[in-house]
């Protein structure tokens, strides 16, 4: 059993690693898709995701096993964090350019604030996005956190294969096609 799940977590890897060194065919699009996502970096070793509850708007606690069968961009995020709030859009419209594909972004706000607060921050700042708190900041424990904004790629088996510190350009053209090729290896549930 030990053996068979090593050799998962291997491949995990090995994928989160073919994927982010070669989306697409090689040349000039390659390096466009290095370049934008130059910051997220595959996991030395697929782990599973900490099951950390986070609420929505209405206060309804959920958990990121509820996404098993399709890749999760979680995004931990803060209205106090000023490269935050200029990814937020880039997030709803990644989101909005893959729809309900095999990825769904999840961002959880981690900073204080009610969930109306986040819903007029996010709406302020043209990020077309679902409300998520973590008012406990147990996400930036689980998930080890020592800046913000900290996106983690998990897979559709629940584990972390990829993560950026720092602001993305989530919706480059080149970030999209990346996640668009991502999503279809999804096996939707």
């Amino acid at each position: 059993m030990k053996q068979a799940l090593s050799r998962s977590a291997l491949v995990s890897v090995a994928l989160a690693v073919s994927i982010l060194s070669s989306c697409g065919p090689a040349g000039d699009h390659s390096r466009a898709v290095a370049s934008v996502l130059a910051k997220l970096k595959p996991e030395p070793t697929a782990k599973a995701a900490p099951n950390v509850a986070f609420a929505d708007a209405s206060g309804t606690l959920h958990t990121l096993a509820q996404f098993r069968g399709r890749y999760v961009l979680l995004n931990l995020w803060a209205t106090w964090c000023g490269p935050c709030v200029r990814e937020l859009p880039a997030l709803g419209h990644l989101q909005s350019a893959l729809g309900s594909q095999g990825l769904k972004v999840v961002p959880v706000n981690v900073g204080r604030g009610t969930a109306s607060e986040t819903a007029s921050f996010l709406k302020e700042h043209r990020a077309d996005l679902p409300v998520y708190m973590d008012r406990k900041n147990s996400f930036l424990h689980a998930f080890g956190a020592f800046g913000l904004p900290l996106s983690v790629i998990i897979d559709p088996q629940g584990r972390q294969v990829a993560r950026a510190l720092g602001a993305v350009r989530w919706d480059a053209p080149e970030s999209i096609a990346y996640f668009k090729s991502l999503a279809k290896r999804a096996p939707l549930s």
